[in-house]
């Protein structure tokens, strides 16, 4: 017969648990909470905290400066313009990865993880070395009067560059769990090629796409490095939020600066809360029924 603590740790290694020290496991605990305290409560509390340090008026007087409406529209137009093209590329892609072999499919997989790989700043300069007026494509482009660095083109290709990855990035995986038997049963059925994405893929992925779009839009409202680059810092025609932030910041216009400042601490709040109730309904989409109970 094997002893009583055998059978426990054998229990404990079926259910894939691990049991700890109780003393061990408030450590981790404490460390954990300090650690979300420090780097994620304390700086949201100073945003804020500073951001309301001259009142409601002044907080309010800085978000209807004609500058900062102006950033906001940008910002917003921007992603307005990125996450649908994002979306659409996201999924397309990843119904070829997941569902298709290929030639070139392990090359166009590397391709989407290249902005992971690349500097922002550096994304950014590579776009003014194209459309730059000493770029390759700059002197025809200024014969025909295009504009497309420090102009609102320019910021829109540098943020789709940056957060192209992002939808992709969550399908593939998601699909590729999920396997093409569905998909092959629904053919066989005769389902056309669109009736099986949106009759059988679709609801398998929606909270995955979800997840991928709030990802992206954050990431295109948030990004810093790629359109400094791009956008010349023309106030009021080319800063968006972040860029409107660093001028306020660097002319001691402090308590503007983190009122603008808490527009994307609450877009991060935000996002945070969708993305934790998207992972869960992902995390229940891929568990088996004895799972669920």
């Amino acid at each position: 017969m094997q002893p009583a603590t055998t059978h426990k740790a054998t229990a404990a290694k079926r259910n894939g648990s691990v049991s700890e020290p109780v003393a061990v496991r408030w450590v981790l605990i404490a460390a954990a909470l300090l650690f979300l305290a420090l780097f994620l409560l304390l700086p949201l509390a100073a945003v804020f905290s500073q951001a309301l340090e001259k009142g409601w008026a002044a907080y309010l007087e800085a978000l209807r400066d004609p500058d900062t409406i102006s950033a906001i529209k940008l910002t917003l137009f921007t992603a307005v313009c990125c996450v649908p093209l994002n979306l659409f590329f996201g999924i397309v892609a990843a119904w070829l990865i997941a569902k298709f072999s290929f030639p070139g499919k392990s090359f166009l997989v590397t391709l989407i993880d290249l902005p992971f790989s690349v500097s922002p700043v550096v994304s950014g300069l590579i776009y003014v070395l194209i459309f730059g007026l000493q770029g390759w494509l700059g002197p025809w482009l200024q014969a025909h009067d295009i504009r497309i660095i420090f102009a609102v083109p320019g910021i829109v290709l540098a943020t789709l560059f940056v957060t192209f990855p992002f939808v992709a990035r969550e399908l593939i995986p998601l699909m590729e769990s999920q396997g093409r038997d569905e998909e092959e049963a629904a053919l066989t059925l005769g389902a056309s090629g669109l009736q099986t994405f949106f009759r059988v893929t679709f609801p398998n992925i929606k909270w995955g796409i979800l997840y991928g779009v709030i990802l992206c839009n954050a990431r295109a409202m948030g990004e810093f490095g790629a359109v400094s680059v791009v956008s010349g810092h023309v106030r009021g025609v080319t800063n968006t939020v972040p860029l409107q932030v660093e001028i306020l910041y660097n002319e001691y216009n402090y308590a503007a600066a983190f009122a603008v400042a808490s527009i994307l601490a609450l877009l991060a709040l935000v996002t945070l809360v969708v993305k934790t109730v998207a992972e869960w309904k992902i995390q229940q989409s891929l568990a088996g029924p004895d799972d669920k109970r």
